[in-house]
């Protein structure tokens, strides 16, 4: 929508940070590709793909953990933040990933996971040693209550009680996953410099930013009171959802937190610091990270909105573009910026979630005001693996029955060959690779101008070169059918409409305008196929079943064209 501080709105697109008109790339690093012929991905192996990613046309690339670490929690679990995991390659790999990287002008974005460590993690080791140790206080560390019980009733992530009582020095300690991942103290001075110089370690080697995991875990309520229950969800499978995180989650001294971290960001040029919420953050709270008129906090705070309404089976169009319309509309206009995403390595695939749809959510992404994030394999439809449960490495798939991730986590596909051409046909991949479809690898689809990726290939590029798309406004249009979503997006003189039907029924939408459209690009391989028609009568356009169009508007109209029912 359009904003009211237009003298961001005109700024120049060549003044705004780089991530207002980029595409984000999330790889899970193990199953990328494996360059070393041991059944895991690597950073050698996303160098080999870089020619790919190019090709494709996204602007950044965002991998998952690399520190070494012991693994119980798919590397979330730290033991060493300035280093590389020896499975995934080394810093001397690292800075060439850097390098080529930057020679097809792709920047590299790296997961840091600041709430906790390891309980390998030196400073733990140490912490725990004794009550007198100097580290003692960089943990959380708390006395059982006169019955000898666990000093509150927070709940973990991964299991029952936050706290692990330490029989060494009768206490116990806090942690908000697994009792393998103790909470860092971010009231200890000490440690917020500490984390603050594992930051600058990682931009001086030239990362473009950083996503901060778990950001909302980092400040609790120091007084450490119980949560109440949760009347609505008493009876919920998962017993940290019976409560309400009121005091354990998102204490208002995270803003503290946050305004000293953007801090040591904006030390260095351009570094963009994204912020991963609960997923159960509401949109305000959500919004609330990107700070206040006086004062910057995160840049990028994630937005699950688009994810969350469509894990539920119910979810509709009309409740799609009203959280776009809220997000955009919401979003602080000095230097803030809407971003979506459709999939992540947490939430099942979006082919899986959109079926015939994923083509029109594909284009739904990537014409949004904001910045984008596709997630590894979306661009050639992979759909959830079925993991046994022995063959399962993620230790929350594990146990938690009907909770997969390590199904949305299977290595990408290359090509029709033995384990898709992921690694060595002697070699067992990481994760099994599942069946894979006719067509359902990159090779297959790359030559193949009606594929999907061939479509998300024409997209980038279209919207890279249409500031519209990029740095445009938001328009969203009103008295839609209830499956469709339709918006423009303007710049000053180029207008963009796209309409997208996410239901199998066809639609007719009657514009009250004269205007002729020129096609650019359409889900339908038929329409899109049949390059003697470009022109689109606005007073009668039709949509056939989950199709969505992207139309440029004639340069000699004006406005915002209406529905003939408005």
């Amino acid at each position: 929508m359009p904003t009211a501080d237009t003298a961001e709105t005109n700024q120049p697109a060549t003044r705004r940070p780089w991530w207002h008109r980029s595409v984000i790339y999330q790889i899970w690093l193990r199953s990328f590709y494996d360059a070393n012929g041991d059944g895991c991905g690597d950073l050698a192996g996303v160098i080999a793909k870089l020619d790919y990613l190019a090709w494709l046309g996204v602007d950044a690339l965002w991998l998952s953990p690399l520190h070494p670490s012991p693994l119980f929690d798919s590397g979330y679990d730290v033991s060493d933040y300035l280093d590389v995991h020896p499975d995934l390659g080394d810093l001397a790999t690292f800075d060439r990933l850097i390098a080529e990287a930057e020679q097809r002008n792709i920047r590299i974005l790296l997961d840091f996971v600041p709430n906790h460590t390891s309980d390998q993690h030196p400073w733990f080791l140490e912490s725990r040693r004794s009550r007198d140790s100097d580290k003692r206080d960089w943990y959380v560390w708390k006395d059982p209550t006169p019955e000898g019980e666990p000093p509150n009733n927070w709940l973990a992530y991964f299991g029952d009680s936050v706290w692990k009582f330490d029989e060494q020095t009768e206490q116990y300690y806090l942690h908000t996953f697994y009792a393998e991942q103790p909470d860092l103290n971010w009231r200890n001075p000490e440690v917020r410099q500490a984390m603050y110089e594992v930051i600058r370690f990682w931009l001086e080697r030239g990362v473009a930013g950083l996503r901060v995991d778990g950001l909302e875990n980092m400040a609790k309520d120091p007084l450490f009171r119980d949560e109440p229950l949760d009347p609505y969800h008493l009876e919920h499978e998962l017993p940290r959802f019976r409560m309400q995180k009121i005091y354990s989650v998102a204490h208002p001294d995270i803003h503290i937190i946050l305004r000293e971290m953007r801090q040591v960001f904006d030390e260095y040029h351009e570094r963009l610091f994204i912020g991963e919420m609960s997923y159960s953050a509401s949109m305000r709270r959500t919004l609330s990270y990107y700070g206040h008129q006086d004062y910057n906090e995160v840049e990028m705070p994630l937005n699950f909105g688009l994810i969350n309404l469509t894990d539920q089976n119910d979810w509709t169009a009309r409740q799609l573009q009203n959280h776009i319309n809220g997000f955009d509309v919401l979003t602080p206009t000095s230097g803030g910026l809407p971003n979506y995403a459709l999939g992540n390595h947490d939430k099942p695939r979006l082919a899986g979630r959109f079926g015939e749809a994923k083509r029109t959510a594909a284009v739904l992404l990537l014409t949004l005001r904001g910045t984008p994030f596709i997630y590894y394999g979306d661009e050639i439809g992979m759909e959830d693996v079925d993991i046994p449960l022995e063959q399962r490495r993620d230790r929350f798939s594990i146990d938690t029955p009907g909770h997969d991730r390590d199904g949305v986590r299977t290595p990408m596909r290359w090509q029709n060959a033995p384990h898709a051409g992921f690694c060595p046909p002697d070699q067992t991949p990481h994760l099994p690779v599942g069946d894979v479809p006719e067509q359902g690898d990159v090779h297959s689809q790359q030559d193949d101008p009606a594929s999907l990726l061939s479509m998300y290939r024409c997209l980038l590029q279209y919207r890279r070169e249409q500031p519209a798309l990029t740095i445009g406004d938001y328009y969203p249009l009103i008295n839609l059918p209830e499956s469709v979503v339709a918006y423009v997006r303007c710049w000053q003189d180029q207008r963009v409409l796209v309409v997208c039907n996410f239901a199998p029924e066809p639609h007719t939408l009657h514009f009250r305008t004269a205007e002729i459209a020129k096609l650019v690009l359409s889900t339908r391989v038929e329409r899109q196929a049949n390059t003697d028609v470009t022109d689109v009568d606005l007073a009668a356009l039709e949509l056939s079943g989950f199709e969505a169009v992207v139309l440029e508007l004639t340069t000699s109209g004006s406005g915002i064209p209406k529905l003939a029912d408005t």
